[in-house]
């Protein structure tokens, strides 16, 4: 009876994005309703939209459980970060100008945005590539994230479930892109809202924390508020400075400004979207960060650490009722994420590698179908990497390190640096691709075989690697710019353009 109510919930879950997706999906007509929803999205859906693509089982599940485990309530920093850096800080300095280069040059997608800023066919062509290969290890550990939830909490095949949420992801996207997405996660960002506060008061009050009394205690305790050594202070910022700044160069979050309607939208959106992160991230690793109150290191805490929350939950004699809608929220959370995910991978390769390759124009309508195409392989290959087993947080820090470290600089700087040129571009784009790729390799070689200390501790380093990438691409950016004068291309002075933005 227990699990009979969980999958009702479940049913009505999947029951309620079906239908928002025939609905909505007739209104995409063109390649830029599905990529950009038409740039028509006010500030709920895009703030949400934007929340949503940002957390997913990878946040709940894997870096709540790591953090909480190797930190314990100093974990909470990193949701405090993704909120501060993440969304709000993200949201003042991106949103509005990204929203209005990208109205008034009809930009779709991120390495056009390059192409169109640097002139380069080639930096366009690069960044599809690297985008759509290296974005498939993040929607990988989206899928591990909800392979410990079904072993755990639904005690199934974990292969059948994941099928199950790739085949949901795969409708969400085929009828309709970025308006079909946009309102399923405006849909899935209200329950993530409503659970995660359902769910904090649940676990405050389980016997395990023993209420607020009992959350005093351990906050008192070393394993609460345990006293870090410089090392573990080191790992601790940089991951909440990988999870926070990391989003400001990945594609998926960069289109949900591409989207919005207006500048007074975009406006209203940096409220909404500092509050879901506060809620949403502040909640989930404040969850993770009391798995001492619950295990003992060497005992009975779980030894991979992605399944330290779903374990969590499921001992802490919830409703069943509460929890169908607790992993619904993580259903939803991993179900936009993956949406996100794959349209920005797919549109990459359909819009800025096949259609500009092609020595004729593409119809529009075959543009479309291309990109469907390609969320379908992208969806596949996702769930095949999964399947290696390679722990959530090492899978995201290498997709997030690689992506963020070549791309944020450039992304960033084109905004407000108008002595930034091509060259100076390639220069911080490289230089932050093969910094934060040193662990990724490394990963590689492991899975070949190679078990030797050096490859074990640099492909443990994922977090690390990828803040160096980023710092070391913006300093390259700079100086090489300094030593190669500005651009005095039409096109770049657009970018700079202060008047009114239309509509497409």
């Amino acid at each position: 009876m227990e699990h009979l109510s969980v999958w009702i919930t479940i049913a009505v879950y999947i029951a309620a994005l079906v239908v928002i997706g025939i609905v909505t999906g007739r209104r995409s007509k063109s390649i830029s309703d599905f990529t950009v929803g038409g740039r028509n999205a006010g500030a709920w859906l895009s703030a949400l939209s934007y929340g949503t693509a940002y957390f997913s089982a990878v946040m709940f599940v894997g870096y709540a459980g790591k953090t909480g485990l190797s930190f314990g309530v100093w974990g909470v920093l990193a949701g405090i970060g993704n909120a501060v850096f993440g969304s709000l800080l993200a949201w003042l300095v991106l949103a509005r100008k990204t929203r209005d280069v990208s109205a008034r040059l009809k930009i779709q997608t991120m390495p056009q945005f390059f192409e169109t800023r640097y002139g380069s066919k080639a930096m366009r062509t690069f960044a599809a590539a690297v985008i759509f290969i290296f974005l498939i290890p993040y929607s990988a550990s989206v899928y591990t994230g909800l392979a410990s939830i079904a072993d755990v909490l639904l005690g199934i095949n974990d292969d059948l479930f994941l099928i199950i949420i790739a085949v949901l992801a795969m409708l969400i996207i085929l009828f309709g892109g970025y308006l079909v997405q946009a309102r399923a996660d405006f849909v899935q960002g209200i329950v993530m809202m409503v659970g995660v506060t359902l769910l904090i008061v649940c676990v405050v009050r389980s016997k395990q924390v023993g209420g607020l009394e009992g959350l005093r205690e351990y906050l008192n305790s070393d394993s609460g508020l345990p006293t870090l050594n410089g090392s573990q202070w080191v790992s601790l910022m940089a991951t909440v400075l990988m999870t926070s700044f990391g989003t400001w160069g990945l594609p998926q979050m960069i289109s949900k400004y591409f989207g919005i309607k207006d500048d007074k939208q975009a406006k209203r959106g940096i409220i909404i979207s500092t509050f879901f992160a506060f809620l949403v991230a502040g909640g989930g690793y404040f969850i993770g960060s009391l798995c001492h109150r619950f295990y003992t290191v060497g005992q009975d805490m779980p030894e991979n650490a992605d399944y330290i929350v779903p374990s969590m939950l499921r001992d802490s004699a919830l409703p069943a009722i509460l929890l169908g809608v607790i992993i619904v929220l993580l259903l939803s959370a991993s179900v936009s994420t993956l949406c996100s995910v794959t349209l920005s991978a797919s549109s990459a390769v359909s819009i800025d590698l096949i259609s500009q390759k092609a020595k004729k124009e593409i119809p529009e309508k075959k543009k479309g179908v291309l990109t469907k195409v390609f969320c379908v392989l992208f969806i596949v290959l996702s769930y095949v990497v999964a399947n290696t087993k390679t722990p959530i947080l090492d899978m995201m820090s290498y997709s997030w390190g690689i992506i963020s470290g070549s791309f944020l600089a450039p992304y960033l700087l084109a905004l407000y640096y108008k002595k930034l040129n091509k060259i100076s571009a390639w220069a911080g784009i490289l230089t932050g691709f093969f910094i934060a790729l040193v662990p990724a390799t490394c990963k590689v070689l492991n899975l070949c075989g190679n078990t030797s200390e050096a490859v074990l501790k640099l492909m443990a380093q994922g977090p690390l690697y990828a803040c160096i990438a980023m710092i070391a691409s913006i300093c390259m950016c700079f100086v090489v710019s300094l030593f190669t004068g500005k651009t005095t291309d039409k096109k770049v002075n657009d970018f700079f353009y202060n008047g009114t933005v239309e509509n497409e």
